[in-house]
């Protein structure tokens, strides 16, 4: 009896110890499982990092391709807008240089007018006073030559002396009529060359605004 008994005590203990170790066993399973889940998560947490990372270093890349493109453009935008404003500059010195010809030329003008206005004021009394002076010579003339004739027809004797004061009469007021006649002339192509260069001078004006305008 004591022996079955040790027996039934020593099979008990060997139970015990079994069942001790396949609980052992069991918890490092579930420790191995626990630690297998742990690493898988940490596994795949590391994934999602380096995933995360990745599209980060593709974003800063992303940003830094458009950074330097923006950078590109407001450098080109800055060089644009300085030629800009040099052209500007240059319009402007243009336009003040086009108004200071233009106020020259109408001063210009506006003097030539007012000189042309005297002149032909000048000159039409001038030819009135001539062309009067000399159909007076004209006439003058006429009586001498009537004159002279009628006394060579009448048979009539002049002195020498009052032959040559005739003469003399008649050579000058020829003399008179010539050089009225030149200065009439004079005057004409005075005027003639004083609207040449009037209009010379207007062409010139109209050719350097139509280059100002182009």
């Amino acid at each position: 009896m004591e022996l079955s008994a040790a027996f039934e005590e020593r099979v008990r203990q060997m139970e015990d110890a079994r069942n001790h170790r396949l609980s052992l066993l069991q918890a490092e399973k579930e420790i191995q499982a626990a630690k297998s889940r742990l690493l898988g998560a940490k596994v795949a947490t590391a994934r999602r990092l380096e995933h995360r990372r990745l599209l980060l270093e593709r974003r800063a890349a992303d940003l830094a391709s458009r950074t330097l493109a923006a950078r590109a453009v407001i450098d080109a935008t800055h060089a644009r807008r300085l030629v800009v404003a040099r052209d500007l500059s240059l319009v402007r010195a243009e336009i003040e240089e086009a108004e200071r010809k233009e106020e020259d030329w109408d001063r210009f003008y506006e003097s030539k007018r007012k000189e042309m206005q005297q002149f032909q004021a000048m000159s039409q009394q001038f030819e009135v006073e001539a062309s009067k002076e000399v159909q007076m010579l004209k006439d003058m003339v006429s009586q001498l030559q009537s004159t002279l004739q009628e006394h060579q027809s009448s048979g009539m004797y002049s002195n020498d002396a009052d032959i040559a004061a005739a003469e003399a009469r008649k050579s000058d007021l020829t003399s008179k009529k010539a050089k009225l006649d030149e200065s009439l002339a004079s005057a004409r192509q005075f005027r003639a060359l004083l609207q040449k260069q009037l209009q010379k001078a207007f062409a010139s004006q109209v050719g350097d605004q139509k280059a100002t305008q182009n």
